[in-house]
């Protein structure tokens, strides 16, 4: 079968834009010689692998396969090279929830590309349904979730755990409580909460279902930081990681709260597929996660 490299980073591309002139821009293609490159795999595996529309592109049946082992290929020639080569030249895709994405992640990351500087690295904000099935995929090299997760095919390593508490402002009626209190207790009163598509609001939204609040969240934020300085402006609550929590109640005026609900208490994991054997490169990264939770550098 005459498929090169470039035919399969074109195809991933196109499948990522549903689009092909976008995909072939991303390829450093011109779109007629994209359209060739398509044809001729076509042609070679002997069957349609794109639906074509004035909407866009998607994929066959046949085209998913493709997606897949092209995904796994790419993979398998960046760690031939990097074995190949003995250097740590390779591109690490990590899919990280909220609280990683905005707490600890950036750090960590910054101090792997100081030590590694041959390595790229792409971190994304995704959600936990999405970052399980890009690493089961191969489309994400290791994925960063809070709670529990079984699915097939997957290796979850405990690193940390990720508390959740109650922020409020120091004149709020709740900041009165001296000991834990559960959601439901703090229902009657407005809740601020994350932008749309993070971690964070789709896992407290399950939690506030469960509890029977079931008003519209009054006002969302695009950070932690925002989120507290709301808080503290007397606008209304929320729930936050501790390590946010603490962060950012040097600089502002928070009284904080322990939940007593036990979802609040989670084990933050790294997630792998569970019969690869890790570049040198991305397990050095989960090293580093693993040396930063048991050293106290991730809050618990």
């Amino acid at each position: 079968m005459n498929i090169d490299s470039t035919d399969l980073k074109l195809f991933i591309n196109i499948a990522a834009c549903s689009n092909l002139t976008h995909g072939a821009r991303a390829t450093y293609l011109s779109p007629p010689a994209a359209s060739a490159r398509i044809k001729a795999m076509e042609h070679e595996t002997g069957t349609q692998l794109l639906y074509r529309s004035n909407k866009g592109i998607s994929l066959t049946a046949a085209g998913k396969i493709m997606l897949h082992r092209a995904q796994l290929i790419l993979r398998q020639i960046d760690y031939l090279e990097e074995e190949l080569t003995n250097t740590s030249k390779t591109h690490v895709r990590i899919f990280a929830n909220t609280t990683a994405v905005t707490e600890f992640l950036p750090e960590i990351v910054a101090q792997f590309l100081a030590i590694r500087p041959g390595v790229s690295v792409d971190l994304q904000e995704r959600l936990t349904d999405d970052i399980v099935n890009s690493v089961v995929n191969d489309m994400a090299d290791i994925g960063v979730i809070s709670g529990d997760i079984h699915k097939p095919g997957l290796r979850a390593i405990r690193f940390s755990t990720d508390r959740l508490m109650v922020a409020v402002s120091p004149d709020h009626p709740l900041a009165r409580i001296r000991k834990p209190i559960t959601l439901a207790q703090t229902l009657e009163f407005e809740h601020i909460a994350l932008h749309e598509g993070s971690t964070m609001l789709d896992f407290l939204r399950l939690q506030f279902s469960r509890s029977g609040y079931d008003r519209t969240i009054r006002f969302q934020v695009r950070s932690f930081e925002a989120m507290c300085r709301v808080i503290e402006a007397g606008v209304g609550i929320g729930v936050v990681p501790e390590s946010a929590a603490i962060r950012h109640s040097k600089t502002m005026n928070l009284k904080l709260l322990e939940l007593a609900d036990s979802w609040a208490l989670r084990d933050r994991s790294v997630l792998v597929r569970d019969d690869e054997e890790l570049p040198s490169s991305v397990q050095a990264l989960i090293d580093m996660l693993i040396s930063a939770g048991a050293g106290g550098r991730l809050v618990t």
